[in-house]
């Protein structure tokens, strides 16, 4: 039941952990391949959920502090092999009685050992699969993973409990060892079935050489977080025209070094190409975004703060408010639509500008 009630807490906690990873995992992949590959997607998140559950599995259910207070050991075992005395002591296996053997998978001298095997077996996959470990890195990373949750335990999950609450176990090791061990194995028999590594690669290559719309939103809010810890860094040293300043130099000078890319551009491998003057049009292009994606719903609100102040409209405070939500929620909604469906809005007509992927030559450089 404990075990259950582990991956219950690993599913459940999945989206909130996930979503750390979130941020890194769609700049690196912009920044290596120039897109996100679904397969990769599924193998990643599915690896941080496993990791996430046999973690939970190891540390949970949590005792008291009075519980771990009351627990006088023994907190480590150092002697291997000890599961097979323990197997043979207590095991109901009888082996030419067949009534006896479900006992014996129901007892927990045998399913706390083929659990921790099963724990493990994974891992190994895993390994083996995408990040492409040979039979000794497997053998490796295995033991080093499982002397992690060990040293958990017995530190009382980092000293959080003045005593252990679990038995920090060498068997384990050996056991966990031979859970990834198994499931390399198991890999090496399957891998063919699925597509390789080198092909997710490939695949993703090809596809970054076009700008997708999502790869656009992300670079415009990494220039925009740039942009501000910019504005943040010039404040210590100057005061006036801080963020006309600063603006200039990160959309305007930035972009004119690096050949029409600005720093979270360049990042992920994207440049813009103008049909005309490329300096000056950068600059009125970002001014413009400024002012239509900023300054227009920001004047919006200003202007209902206004007319709900002058014309005294205090019976419709609710409903002015809401419809002004409501107008800006579909404002950006509308061009988020069609920034992912890779649609060119018509300010980019406007300026003649295109973004060009950077990701072949980049590669082709290596």
């Amino acid at each position: 039941m404990n075990y259950i009630e582990s991956i219950i807490t690993a599913f459940i906690l999945f989206p909130f952990i996930a979503f750390i990873f979130t941020i890194p995992f769609i700049l690196y992949n912009y920044h290596k391949y120039g897109s996100i590959h679904f397969f990769r997607v599924l193998i990643i998140y599915s690896f941080i959920l496993y990791l996430i559950t046999i973690y939970f599995l190891v540390i949970l259910p949590l005792p008291t502090f009075e519980e771990a207070l009351k627990n006088s050991g023994p907190y480590i075992n150092l002697y291997p092999f000890k599961f097979v005395k323990d197997f043979i002591r207590e095991t109901p296996l009888i082996w030419n009685d067949v009534s006896t053997y479900l006992k014996t998978i129901m007892d927990s001298s045998f399913y706390v050992v083929a659990f921790n095997i099963l724990m493990f077996i994974p891992l190994g996959m895993y390994l083996k699969y995408y990040f492409k470990c040979s039979f000794r890195k497997t053998i490796f990373y295995s033991i080093l993973l499982s002397l992690f949750f060990e040293l958990t335990q017995l530190s009382g999950l980092y000293f959080i409990y003045p005593n252990p609450y679990r038995l920090c176990d060498v068997d384990d090791l050996i056991i966990n060892a031979l859970g990834g061990i198994i499931g390399y194995l198991i890999m090496s028999l399957l891998d063919k079935y699925f597509p390789s590594r080198e092909k997710i690669d490939e695949e993703s290559l090809k596809n970054g050489e076009v700008v997708s719309g999502f790869r656009r939103i992300t670079a415009f809010f990494l220039d925009l977080f740039l942009y501000l810890f910019l504005t943040i860094v010039l404040s210590i040293f100057i005061d006036d025209y801080l963020f006309i300043l600063s603006f200039f130099i990160y959309y305007a000078i930035l972009p004119f070094i690096n050949n029409q890319s600005t720093m979270g551009m360049k990042f992920l491998n994207i440049k813009m190409e103008y049909e005309k003057l490329d300096f000056i049009f950068n600059i009125f292009r970002y001014l413009f975004l400024w002012l239509y994606y900023f300054l227009i719903p920001l004047g919006l609100v200003k202007f209902t703060m206004y007319a709900h102040n002058y014309f005294d409209l205090q019976n419709i405070t609710l409903l002015l408010y809401g419809s002004v939500c409501i107008i800006i929620i579909f404002f950006y909604l509308i061009h988020f639509i069609l920034l992912i469906k890779n649609k060119k809005i018509y300010y980019d007509r406007l300026f003649g500008m295109k973004f060009v992927s950077t990701i072949s030559a980049k590669w082709q450089k290596k």
